[in-house]
């Protein structure tokens, strides 16, 4: 052999030996500096990965998130916990957020105490995150799949389904990742699950058959308790929860609040019922814009309800989805404005927020639809709407412009949910 060739397999070994090195040193720091490291954040001064932060790529990232997150603060997730502190009294229960999509942010701006976070969507989980030097170019797709989250508080499904499927940063983990460190909180842990037919948990490493793929993740804000949040691909139509166990394991979580915001107003069909009562039975309160559950499947004699901004009725995209009644009830209560946008009305001055709050409380942890005990903290109870609006009926999906809040994501006109 020449020394030419000689030496050109010595570097070449060299970097082999480099390469496994590198990838050893990425696949050894922790969740938690990894989605610091995705979310534009500095990991811990002794992760293997910081060394990568020194990259004009990393950098330029990083001055992206701060800029956006800042601007996103002010606008809106500072406003929305001041809202959530003054009219939520119970913020510690499970959150069932059956429409969200990786829309960790919202879910944590409304109910920051939640020791549990349910989470649904249609999009992949995708694998657990490896930061390498590789990782660095990918960045910008975080960017584009979170852009118009940031912009208008929902995601559009089309764009979100092709950024989030194949690649590097693929699935719902890097998105929830950078959500949850940007929202303060460490992550102390991750696995990847499945859900079988029995509402069973079973660690998995990828998709099995005639189970829902999810992951937990195991977080912790400060010193304070630690939380669970779980997000599975599922589907929660009716047919959906019955060939699947989600609503079973959700029975597990026991009772808690619901968050619905941007879901495309599925519940106003017959097609979601099962998952629209699951909500209405196992929440002591209901945090909604008009997209989620419709006013006439709320009973007066068991909510309160306190409504807050403006109802101007559904975005054009969305026929035939006006609820009249909610509209007298906005009026009659002399809804106080909101200081912040949510859901497809996302200017603020024409957003709306329903706040249901059940008239009876009910049991921590044993699910119940009947309750005896008198309410003990309650919104300031407005009348409710004498006559119900028109029944529910079973209509076509309507498009597919999503919110975060959504598994509600149903899917584009070529797929069907319902």
């Amino acid at each position: 052999m020449s020394h030419f060739k000689k030496f050109a397999a010595l570097v070449a070994g060299a970097v082999m030996v480099a390469g496994a090195h590198g990838l050893a040193q990425a696949q050894s720091a922790s969740p938690d500096d990894v989605a610091k490291f995705l979310a534009g954040m500095q990991p811990s001064a002794g992760s293997p990965i910081a060394p990568l932060t020194r990259s004009q790529g990393w950098q330029r990232h990083a001055k992206w998130f701060d800029s956006n997150w800042d601007m996103l603060d002010k606008r809106q997730l500072s406003k929305i916990r001041a809202w959530s502190a003054r009219n939520l009294k119970d913020r510690t229960n499970t959150l069932y957020y059956m429409f969200s999509g990786p829309d960790f942010l919202y879910a944590n701006a409304f109910f920051p105490e939640a020791n549990t976070y349910l989470m649904a969507g249609l999009e992949p989980v995708g694998a657990i995150p490896v930061v390498s030097e590789r990782t660095i170019a990918s960045l910008p797709r975080i960017q584009q799949s979170i852009g118009t989250s940031l912009r208008f508080s929902f995601f559009i499904t089309n764009q979100m389904r092709q950024q989030l499927t194949g690649g590097d940063l693929a699935g719902t983990l890097p998105i929830l990742y950078a959500y949850i460190a940007r929202s303060g909180k460490t992550i102390r842990e991750v696995t990847l699950v499945n859900l079988d037919r029995d509402g069973n948990l079973q660690s998995a490493k990828g998709e099995a058959r005639n189970m829902q793929p999810g992951v937990k993740i195991v977080l912790q804000s400060g010193g304070g308790p630690v939380q669970t949040l779980y997000y599975f691909r599922t589907d929660v139509s009716n047919s959906g929860v019955q060939a699947s166990g989600f609503l079973k394991f959700a029975a597990t979580l026991g009772n808690g609040n619901g968050l619905l915001k941007s879901a495309s107003y599925l519940m106003h069909s017959g097609n979601f019922t099962q998952v629209r009562d699951f909500v209405l039975n196992h929440s002591q309160y209901i945090v909604q814009d008009d997209s989620g559950i419709p006013f006439a499947a709320f009973g007066p004699d068991v909510w309160n309800f306190q409504p807050f901004g403006a109802y101007l009725g559904p975005i054009a995209i969305f026929p035939g989805r006006s609820q009249p009644k909610l509209g007298e009830l906005f009026k009659r209560a002399k809804a106080p404005p909101l200081d912040f946008g949510i859901g497809y009305r996302h200017r603020g001055h024409d957003s709306n927020l329903l706040l249901a709050v059940r008239k009876e409380p009910l049991k921590v942890g044993l699910p119940q639809t009947t309750q005896s005990a008198p309410a003990t903290t309650q919104a300031a109870p407005v009348p409710p709407a004498s006559i119900p609006d028109a029944p529910v009926t079973t209509q076509t999906t309507p498009p597919p412009l999503r919110g975060m809040a959504s598994d509600d994501r149903a899917p584009a006109p070529s797929e069907k949910q319902e």
